[in-house]
């Protein structure tokens, strides 16, 4: 099992974790010799009118959801302020998620009966991600089980995927894992396995893709839960129970990879971007990564502690930290 472990919380570049059998990445601690200079420490932005300020430095601002805008109980507190901060300032934005268990067109109902109006054309979500994958990597047509609500499989279907039900004895081509909920978990999770060790066994070749990677998400309340990164978590785990130096593992297409990060480049024409997050492992690094200035908001999952964080590498700090 340390193994494993080792294996998902080893560093890699941005450009190699996107393909087939390449895991989480996790930034880890950079080893520092007394000689190395800190990283510096990101600028502490305390007030909206400050928030103001920073958004003007930037054409585009990049906007999480969960954590940033809204969570699963409603709009964060300071949400409208923020988004009336960048519009303020002439700045135009997109919303950056990891979902991929809702459509840009039910992100925007949704947002409207929280009483933000956001237009499908400004999320970008991972599910957006399918298509070019799908393409890329010649499964078109590919049989696909899905784990996630409707829109998941929506997502799947219009990059070209064969939707399949996950079901015993169900063959597959494609496992794609959108997210934890519309689904009976264990029931699914073990017909999952079942499949895949099934073709695994027989020598078969099963596409493992992820387009959520994330862990964790905030639920409003001091309440958190586990999402669609943690499944496959226990998938990979089972798998390398099974088949030892394998190294079968999903792909993940969101933050921090590079793939979302690409695409928000292309949409917004403009590499001067800012973007803001609630998750140091995900929002930040892959915005660091991909040459974008980083501005933590602690309203959501992780919370900066320069004690806690002083030998954090400078792919993992912000380069701002707005405390509302």
């Amino acid at each position: 099992m340390d193994s494993v472990l080792s294996r998902w919380s080893r560093t890699r570049s941005a450009d190699s974790v996107f393909g087939l059998g390449l895991g989480y990445y996790v930034p880890m601690p950079a080893k520092r010799s007394v000689n190395d200079n800190p990283a510096p420490e990101p600028e502490v932005i305390a007030s909206m009118s400050g928030i103001a300020d920073l958004v003007a430095r930037y054409d585009v601002v990049l906007l999480d959801a969960y954590g940033v805008l809204v969570n699963s109980a409603g709009l964060m507190p300071n949400a409208r302020t923020l988004v009336d901060a960048i519009t303020g300032q002439g700045r135009g934005f997109f919303v950056v998620t990891n979902d991929a268990s809702r459509l840009p067109q039910t992100l925007t109902a949704r947002f409207q009966r929280f009483g933000l109006p956001i237009p499908a054309e400004a999320f970008i979500t991972t599910g957006s991600l399918l298509p070019g994958y799908f393409a890329d990597n010649a499964l078109v047509g590919a049989r696909c089980m899905v784990l996630g609500p409707a829109d998941s499989e929506s997502y799947v279907r219009a990059a070209g995927g064969q939707v399949v039900p996950v079901e015993a004895g169900q063959d597959c081509d494609a496992v794609v894992v959108c997210d934890e909920a519309g689904f009976s978990f264990l029931d699914t999770l073990d017909n999952v396995l079942s499949a895949l060790y099934r073709h695994f066994d027989r020598g078969d070749q099963v596409a493992l893709i992820q387009p959520n990677p994330d862990l964790i998400y905030p639920k409003g309340n001091n309440a958190y839960g586990f999402t669609s990164g943690a499944i496959t978590l226990i998938l990979e785990a089972a798998l390398a129970r099974r088949y030892p130096g394998r190294d079968l593992l999903f792909a993940r297409l969101g933050k921090p990879h590079r793939p979302i990060f690409d695409q928000a480049r292309r949409l917004a024409g403009t590499d001067s971007l800012l973007m803001i997050g609630d998750q140091l492992e995900t929002d930040i690094a892959g915005a660091r990564a991909a040459g974008i200035d980083a501005a933590l908001v602690t309203t959501g999952v992780s919370r900066w502690d320069p004690s806690l964080h002083n030998d954090s590498p400078s792919p993992g700090r912000p380069t701002h930290v707005i405390r509302f």
